[in-house]
Parts: C-alpha cells; sequence; structure tokens
C-alpha cells in the first residue's frame, strides 16, 4: 500500500475493471497451496475464448498483484476447471494462460473434461502440445476434484472444488474496491495536510488586529474541516476492518482466508498511517496556532499601546503647557486646582498605560515570540508614566513655591496698607502731649514685631528661596513690594523719632486747637487703602432685597411647566377663576411650544443648508415623526382654541361650552395617537444625529424633541384633569351640567384615542376596519366556542378549555382577535391583535344571562349554528357591553322599520 500511495503512476484497481471482475471467469478465492503459494482459479467459463486480450490480461494482472510480495514469490497455483467442457477449450485456456500470465507459476492444475471421449483427447493433446504451451511448470491433469484434493487441502478450495472454504464473488469485489477506495482516502487526506501544512508554513503574519482574527479565524475553520475529515477517514478504516472481520465475529469457528488477514493487515497498516499523520499534523497545527494566537496578542497590544501613548503624548503635551507659575495668590490657586483636575484626568490613561506594561511583562514571561518588540514598548510605556508623574511632583513644588511666595508678598503688602493705616490714624493733637506721644510710640512698636513674620527683612535670601519662580513680572512686583516695606520703614523710623522728641520735651501743656476746615491748605490727600476689617460700617440698605424692602412674592403655575406624566399641581388659591388662569397660561405655553416644535425643527428638514445632516433614515419621512402636529397647532393657535379660552376668563361658566363646542375638532388628537408608534420607532433610529442635536441648541431646549411630541398626548389628559378641578369648584351652581358633559366628553375623546391605539394594532384582517363603523368598545375575554357542526370531541375541549380573545366591537362587524406581545428593538412590550374571526352585527343574537356564571354572556350566529361564551372579568364590564351591543341590535331594527 506504501508503494501504491508512492507511485506517481495509478496502478490498476478494482473499480477500472470493475466489470470484467464481475463477469468471474478468474478468482483469486484467497486459498493457498501447502507451501503458501497463492492459488488462481479459471472457473467453467462458456466464452472463455471470446474474452478480449485486454480484458483477460487486466485481470490476471489485477489478480497476481493483490497477494503480498512475500506470497507471490513463492509462485501462484492455477487451478483450471474444464470439467464439462471440450479439450479445445483446455487448449485455448492454456495457450492465453501460457502466453499472457504476468506471474511467476509454481503449478497448473487441470480439471479434465469428464466426458470419455473428451478426456481420452486430453490425455493425447496434453501429450503432443505441452511444448506448445511454453510453460516450465508441470501441468497435472486431474480426472476429478478428489485428485485435486491430494494435491490442495479441502480448507484452502471452494465449494465448487470439493472445498470447505468460503468465498463469496460480489463481496471480494466489495472488499477490494472499498479497500483501495480507503487507501485513496488515506492518501488524499495525506496530501491535504501536507498542502495546509505547505500554506501554513508560507503564511505572512498581518499587521493588524482584524487581518490577524481573520487568518486565526480562517485556518481555525480549515483545521476544524480538516479534522472532520480525518474522523471521517479513520471512521471509514474501522468500519471496513469490522466488515471484513465480520465472519470471525459472527462466529467463532470461522477463520479468515490468508488473502483476507492480508486485507485486515493493510487496513491496519493505513490506519495506522493515518494515526501517524495526524500526530505529525497535530503537533505542526499547535505550534502554528500558537504563533498565530502569539500574533493576535501582540497585534492587540501594538493597538492597545498606540492608544495609550496618543493619549499619554497628549496629556503630556497639556501639562508642558502648563508653564505658568502664577502672578497672585488666586491666580496660583487656581493654577493648582487646574493641575489637580489634569492629574485626575490622567489616572485612566496612567492605570492604562501600567496596566498594559504588566501585560506586556506577562506576554513576555510566556515565552513570545515578539519579546524584541514587547519589551522596549513596556520600558516606554513606564518611561512616560514616570515622567508625568515626576513633572506633576515638579509642578506642585513650583507652583507650593509660588502659592508661598505670594502670600508673603500679600501679607507684606497689607502690613504696609496697615502700617499707613496706622500712621495716618495718629492724630497730630493727641501725639502733642507727652502721655500721646509714648502711647503712639507703643503702638508702633507693638506694630514693628509683626515685621518678624514676613521674613522679607532680607532681599538677598529671599531672592535665592524662590529663584526658580521669579519670572520678571514676579521678580518686579517682589521688588516694589520690597521697596515699599523699606519706605513704610522708613517712615515708621521717622515718626518714632518725632514720637521721642515730643516725650522728651517739658513742656507746659498746650490746649490743642484743631484748625477750621476752611482754613486747612487745599491739598490732595493721599488714597489710602484700608486693610480688610478696618474701616467704617458699609451700609446695605440701598441693596436690592436688604432690610426693610418686602420681597415679591408671584403666583407660580405649575401648569405651565408640567411633567412628562402630565400631572399638574393646582395652587392653593381656589375658585374657578384660578383654573381658568392656569388653563390660559398653560395653553399659551403649549401654542409656542407646538410652534417652536414645528419651525425649529419640521420647518427645518426642508431647509437645504441642513440636508447634509439628516440621516438616510429620515428622508422623506417627516409626515411619519411629527404626524398631524401642523393640524394640532392650527386648531390651538391665539385665532381659534386658544382666544375662546381667553374669553372665559371674565365668565367660568363659558369654559365648558368651548370644549363641547370643539368636540369634533379635538378629534384629531385620535390620528396624532395613532401614528406615534411609527413616530416613536423612528426616533428610536435617528433621535441621536447631530441634526437634532443642531435644532436643540439653537432652540436652546432642555429637553430633546422627543419629550415635545409627548406634549400633544399629555394635553388631552391636561384638560380632563382641569375639567374635574373645575366641576369641583362649580357643584351644585348653574352650568354644572354643561361642565359633566364636557368631562364626558373629554373621557370619550381619550377613550376613543385609547381603542383606536388598539385598532391600529390589528394584523391579518383582509377588509379595511375603517368599512365596519364607529369603534364602540375593546377588550380581553375568555371565550368558549360551541358549534353544532364539526366534531364532538372538538366541542368538548371548547367547552372545557377557554380562549384567550380580544374582541373589537364596531357598528357592522364583531372582530375576535389573539392578542400577542413582543419586545421592539430592545424597548417595552408591545400588543398585536392577530385576527381570529368575525360576526356580522346584522346577523347575530345575544343571551344576556348564562346560568352559573353572572359575567358570562353569549353571542350566536345562525340560529345558534355558531355560538360564543364569553367571560368579562366583572359584572360591571359584562354589563357595559350588553348595553352597547343591544344599542346596535335595537339601532339596526330601527332602521330595518
Amino acid at each position: 500500500t506504501d508503494e501504491i500511495m508512492q507511485q506517481e503512476i495509478r496502478p490498476l484497481v478494482a473499480v477500472d475493471i470493475i466489470e470484467q471482475l464481475h463477469r468471474q471467469f478468474a478468482i483469486l478465492s484467497g486459498g493457498r497451496g501447502k507451501d503458501g503459494a497463492p492459488i488462481i482459479t479459471f472457473p467453467e467459463f462458456a466464452g472463455f475464448s471470446d474474452i478480449p486480450d485486454e480484458d483477460f490480461l487486466n485481470v490476471v494482472t489485477y489478480l497476481t498483484s493483490i497477494p503480498s510480495l512475500e506470497a507471490a514469490s513463492i509462485g501462484f497455483i492455477i487451478i483450471i476447471d474444464r470439467r464439462r467442457d471440450k479439450w479445445s477449450a483446455v487448449k485455448a485456456s492454456l495457450t492465453r494462460i501460457a502466453g499472457a500470465f504476468p506471474g511467476n507459476l509454481q503449478l497448473v492444475f487441470v480439471l479434465r473434461p469428464s466426458r470419455f471421449i473428451q478426456r481420452t483427447i486430453a490425455d493425447i493433446g496434453i501429450k503432443l502440445y505441452r511444448d506448445d504451451f511454453k510453460m516450465k511448470v508441470p501441468i497435472i491433469m486431474l480426472n476429478s476434484v478428489s485428485d485435486l484434493h491430494g494435491y490442495i487441502d479441502k480448507s484452502q478450495l471452494t465449494r465448487e472444488l470439493g472445498g470447505t472454504l468460503e468465498y463469496g464473488h460480489s463481496q471480494w469485489i466489495h472488499h477490494r474496491t472499498a479497500i483501495e477506495n480507503f487507501a485513496m482516502t488515506v492518501k488524499t487526506t495525506a496530501q491535504m495536510l501536507q498542502s495546509f501544512g505547505t500554506d501554513l508554513a508560507e503564511t505572512e503574519l498581518p499587521n493588524d488586529v482584524q487581518c490577524t482574527e481573520e487568518l486565526l479565524s480562517a485556518h481555525t475553520d480549515h483545521h476544524g474541516k480538516l479534522k472532520d475529515e480525518l474522523k471521517l477517514a479513520v471512521k471509514q478504516g474501522a468500519t471496513l476492518l469490522t466488515c471484513i472481520r465480520e465472519p470471525v465475529t459472527r462466529s467463532a469457528n470461522c477463520k479468515l482466508s490468508p488473502d483476507e488477514l492480508e486485507n485486515v493487515a493493510t487496513v491496519e497498516r493505513l490506519l495506522a498511517q493515518l494515526d501517524e499523520t495526524e500526530k505529525a499534523f497535530d503537533q505542526f497545527w499547535t505550534k502554528h496556532h500558537l504563533k498565530l494566537e502569539q500574533c493576535l496578542q501582540l497585534r492587540h497590544f501594538e493597538h492597545d499601546f498606540r492608544e495609550v501613548k496618543l493619549a499619554l503624548d497628549n496629556l503630556m503635551e497639556v501639562q508642558a503647557g502648563f508653564a505658568d507659575v502664577g502672578d497672585s495668590v488666586t491666580r496660583v490657586e487656581h493654577l493648582l486646582r487646574e493641575q489637580k483636575h489634569l492629574e485626575e484626568k490622567g489616572q485612566e490613561p496612567l492605570e492604562k498605560a501600567q496596566s498594559l506594561a504588566l501585560h506586556g511583562e506577562q506576554l513576555i514571561q510566556n515565552n513570545h515570540y515578539a519579546v524584541d518588540s514587547i519589551r522596549p514598548k513596556c520600558v516606554e510605556l513606564r518611561r512616560i508614566c514616570d515622567d508625568f508623574t515626576n513633572e506633576t511632583k515638579k509642578k506642585y513644588d513650583i507652583l507650593g513655591k509660588s502659592l508661598e511666595l505670594h502670600k508673603q508678598l500679600d501679607k507684606a503688602s497689607q502690613w504696609c496698607e496697615s502700617g499707613i493705616y496706622l500712621l495716618a490714624s495718629q492724630a497730630v493733637d493727641k501725639c502733642q502731649s507727652q502721655e500721646g506721644a509714648e502711647t503712639a510710640l507703643v503702638e508702633i512698636e507693638k506694630f514693628l514685631v509683626t515685621a518678624k513674620d514676613h521674613q522679607l527683612s532680607n532681599p538677598k535670601e529671599f531672592y535665592n528661596q524662590f529663584d526658580m519662580i521669579l519670572t520678571p513680572e514676579i521678580k518686579a512686583n517682589a521688588q516694589r513690594i520690597l521697596q515699599k516695606l523699606e519706605d513704610v520703614q522708613e517712615m515708621f523710623d521717622k515718626r518714632q523719632v518725632s514720637l521721642k522728641k515730643l516725650a522728651a520735651k517739658q513742656t507746659r501743656p498746650v490746649q490743642p486747637v484743631a484748625p477750621h476746615p476752611e482754613s486747612s491748605p487745599k491739598r490732595a490727600s493721599p488714597k489710602i487703602t484700608r486693610p480688610a476689617g478696618v474701616g467704617p460700617n458699609t451700609s446695605l440698605s440701598s441693596h436690592r432685597g436688604g432690610a426693610g424692602q418686602k420681597p415679591r412674592v408671584g403666583l407660580v403655575l405649575v401648569g405651565s411647566q408640567m411633567g412628562m406624566d402630565g400631572q399638574t399641581a393646582l395652587c392653593s388659591a381656589p375658585g374657578a377663576a384660578h383654573i381658568i388662569n392656569e388653563l390660559i397660561e398653560t395653553e399659551r405655553v403649549y401654542v409656542e411650544e407646538l410652534q417652536s416644535i414645528i419651525e425649529g425643527y419640521a420647518s427645518a428638514m426642508d431647509n437645504p443648508s441642513l440636508v447634509h445632516l439628516i440621516p438616510a433614515a429620515l428622508q422623506n419621512k417627516k409626515d411619519i415623526l411629527f404626524g398631524n402636529l401642523p393640524e394640532i397647532y392650527d386648531f390651538h393657535n391665539r385665532q381659534i382654541f386658544l382666544k375662546e379660552i381667553e374669553n372665559c376668563i371674565e365668565n367660568p361658566e363659558l369654559l365648558a361650552r368651548c370644549f363641547l363646542k370643539r368636540k369634533e375638532d379635538l378629534q384629531i388628537y385620535e390620528k396624532y395617537c395613532q401614528n406615534k408608534p411609527r413616530s416613536e420607532a423612528l426616533w428610536r433610529q435617528c433621535g441621536d444625529s447631530i441634526f437634532f442635536q443642531e435644532c436643540q441648541r439653537k432652540l436652546d431646549h432642555k429637553l430633546s424633541l422627543d419629550a415635545y411630541l409627548l406634549k400633544p398626548v399629555q394635553r388631552i389628559t391636561k384638560y380632563q384633569l382641569l375639567l374635574k378641578e373645575m366641576l369641583k369648584c362649580s357643584k351644585n351652581s348653574e352650568g354644572t351640567a354643561e361642565l359633566e358633559e364636557a368631562l364626558a366628553t373629554m373621557l370619550d375623546i381619550i377613550k376613543s384615542v385609547n381603542d383606536s391605539m388598539h385598532q391600529i394594532a390589528i394584523t391579518g384582517y383582509e377588509g379595511d376596519v375603517g368599512e365596519l363603523g364607529k369603534l364602540l368598545m375593546q377588550g380581553s375575554f375568555n371565550v368558549w366556542t360551541d358549534h353544532k357542526k364539526g366534531h364532538n370531541k372538538v366541542k368538548d375541549l371548547a367547552r372545557f378549555k377557554p380562549m384567550q380573545r380580544h374582541l373589537f366591537l364596531y357598528t357592522k362587524m364583531l372582530l375576535f382577535c389573539k392578542k400577542r406581545e413582543e419586545n421592539s428593538d430592545g424597548h417595552e412590550k408591545t400588543a398585536s391583535y392577530s385576527f381570529k374571526n368575525s360576526l356580522k352585527m346584522s346577523t347575530v343574537g345575544i343571551t344576556e344571562n348564562v346560568k352559573g356564571d353572572n359575567k358570562k354572556f353569549e353571542i350566536w350566529y345562525n340560529g345558534r349554528e355558531e355560538v360564543y361564551i364569553i367571560q368579562a372579568s366583572s359584572v360591571e364590564l359584562k354589563n357595559t357591553w350588553i348595553s352597547e351591543i343591544r344599542k346596535v341590535l335595537t339601532g339596526q331594527l330601527e332602521a330595518c322599520r
């Protein structure tokens, strides 16, 4: 088999000569001579002389190629069975075999014709023509199979030759084709593995994550398919081995022939070769797969490194821009806050960098093939982190020094100001006496003691201490303050000298006389900056909201800032006038909001300069997003509904008439609500687009568009709530009946809107629901059916197991639907109603009470051929439905009359 697999020229196989083999003019039964020579039998075959030479040669060549080289080297034994034939057939057979047999011959046995004349001719003929047969082996003429048994054991002969060897020609052909197919499968599989291995070895590693992932996935898939091919090949070989060994498995007394044993050995050898090939391939694949995984790890590491490096570089660039050391305490404190913010901002990229460096070191420890590429990047990441940390510390040190410097300068400046103020506040008249002069001296000495706290007495030491942050501006300011300190110190020195002289004089008391202001010389007094906390009290009486001023208390209408749930908080002021005011105020806000939506969003969609910002999914779908909002705005603007409400300020009792008058107009909300699911679906798809963000920014809206698109839904609820409040204020007064009717109207509109929202969710109804008349009621019920037609079993089941049905009652039809709930784009569940059945109201009857359950009623059809038993959730609901159905039936009866 190894030779077969290694030959470039494909040898002869059974499938090539399958038709000739099936003719069975020559067989390799599997029997062996006493010395192990393979036996080829030429059974009786009527058309032996008619077999084409090519077919004969192919079959004989194929049969001689099957036994092992060891067995074939012993020589073949040929048995020619011509017992029923003539001498001419024997002669022809011997001649053909002598001329075409490709193998090494040992013996030729001829079972000669059994008829006396032909046997006699055969004896003579074999003597006369022996040399013509060109055989260098003995030709033994046998009279019967019993003679043959003297040469060959019965166990090596088939039953046709009086032996016990089991042989089935069809099974032999099947085994041979199966073995050769398996050998070809093993060869093909080995070639596929070798080809795949060559491709893997020649594959260049990609340079990015995506291509590496795709390559790893492709190679893994290909590897999986090849492993499946291997499994199939192994399974094929195992199955073939089982088939060959089947006789032994079936009977312990049975033994395989030498040829069958050779077949077993061949299949086992092929399986072993397959196993060795698989092991070698698995070892190669393990190394290749590891390299691909490491390549993917490297590409991820490089990608993350680039991202983190970019973030760190940006961070370092921002940090490098923090060169300012501040020119005041306030500025330095601001810079410290900015530095703190930068430090906090840098924590995330720094942590990512440290984590990535740690990951890189783990890759190195795990013997990654790209150590030389990973290690420098880890070093670079740690270096940048250290640089940022060190630079941050340096910045904090510099700013800390700067803060200390400016605080000292501020203290020094404040000390100078306080000193100047002290000198200015010492009254000259009080210092003329010895006691006054001594008091002033004590004040000055106490104040001069505080100069030590500022440590600015030695300018050289000061400059050395803050040399690192002394910019020209700061140095100039420090010099100015130091000069100021010297000047103030000099002023104190001169004052001390003067006061000491005054304290030393022994003169008579002098009565000081304060000069009149008008006699004082006119000169500009120096501007003295008072230190903090010193000086006259500042009056706050002139400030807005100061003492004595009462705060303004305004009326806050919460309704104008109604929440998303449509609820309203009424202020504590009682009376219908307040409700009218709130209604008008909120109506004005509502109209303004509608106008802003239409002008700021809907009209903007037609602006050519904004077309490029509109998502493709939103193109030509303005009517879906906004519905009939322009129609609602036209109705509510100041020319129609708002104006009518404003006319009710002086006459609140007219409010109900406004709603009753506009009962039909308010039906526009039903159309808006029916479109709302489509609008919301479109918003979920496009709501985060730049177009809407730009519109919201221009309008300065705090809420996004979807919040404003809910306003109409909230508004009709608002009307209902305000009418309820109005009714509470107007109980037992004139106009109460109209208010109750107006409230009922709004409740009917809300119910109609609610019903229509359910109606648009009906699916599967082939007709037009718009032709069924007005939708009167809708709701869910338990329903049983009891039909006269149909199988009794169906009726029995229907009685005990109710169906869950959602009923829609129209003036012309009653629809039975099945409610289904499904998630919509990850949002809340939305209901739909799958149409199941319908009944024309012109042909139905009703039974209002069902025995045994006061919540059930019956609707029947065609003289009770179809009966629907309906169970409501409550008696009240049942009575409401019966009342509506009765109205429909009564109306139909009156119409017929």
